[in-house]
């Protein structure tokens, strides 16, 4: 009987399962490139976009971490395999009785009675070399680092298509220190922003300063 593969309804009930944390169950279908049918997987996570082979999985008793398409996986567990029933032994043949000639008994010579060979098994179909298991591609990886005219910093990660990271916020000291490990260019307009930054934030010190003089004398007038 062959088994479904993954519907819509299948593949949502896996993300839930994910959701939760969990990993839930699968097994392979007949269609599954490279792997033998009805052996068992985890599922580890979807990729983005949800295209092709899009399920990674990882096949029990491996590390590796696989993608296939919903229509080499199925939620349906596979009926397991009977024994073959054992074969019946074989009967030894019986010894020949002595034969009687007058009064001398002489025993008849033994027969040579061959063992039925056991049947052999047929040979297995030679099956032709299956291509090589599809290995999950590693996505590239962009950070953005993005700046105001006030000197606060924030950064976005993007794993292949997918945003991992949005617009988190960073101090400037951090910022600096990292850019010096970078390349001089990058330092370079690290620091420019940061100075360009420092001088508004001085500029508007001093006029705080001068506001908070000019109010606390007409403090002093109102109290005298």
């Amino acid at each position: 009987m062959a088994q479904s593969s993954l519907s819509p309804q299948d593949l949502d009930h896996l993300r839930a399962e994910l959701a939760e944390g969990r990993q839930p169950p699968v097994w392979f279908t007949s269609a599954a490139v490279g792997v033998e049918a009805g052996r068992s997987a985890k599922v580890i996570a979807f990729t983005d976009p949800e295209e092709g082979d899009f399920i990674q999985v990882r096949p029990t008793g491996e590390r590796d971490e696989i993608s296939f398409s919903p229509a080499e996986l199925t939620t349906e567990k596979p009926p397991r395999k009977k024994a073959p029933a054992p074969k019946p032994p074989v009967k030894e043949p019986e010894p020949p009785k002595p034969v009687e000639i007058g009064h001398v008994y002489t025993p008849a010579p033994p027969v040579q009675v061959e063992k039925p060979k056991p049947a052999q098994a047929p040979a297995a179909p030679t099956r032709a070399s299956s291509p090589a298991r599809k290995q999950a591609k590693p996505a590239e990886v962009t950070i953005t680092l993005t700046s105001t005219v006030d000197g606060e910093w924030a950064a976005e990660v993007l794993v292949g298509v997918k945003r991992t990271l949005r617009q988190a916020a960073l101090s400037p000291s951090a910022v600096a220190q990292a850019a010096k490990l970078l390349h001089p260019e990058v330092a370079s307009a690290v620091d420019a922003v940061l100075n360009a930054a420092r001088e508004t934030h001085l500029a508007r010190v001093e006029q705080l300063r001068t506001e908070l003089e000019a109010a606390q004398r007409a403090l002093d007038e109102l109290s005298g």
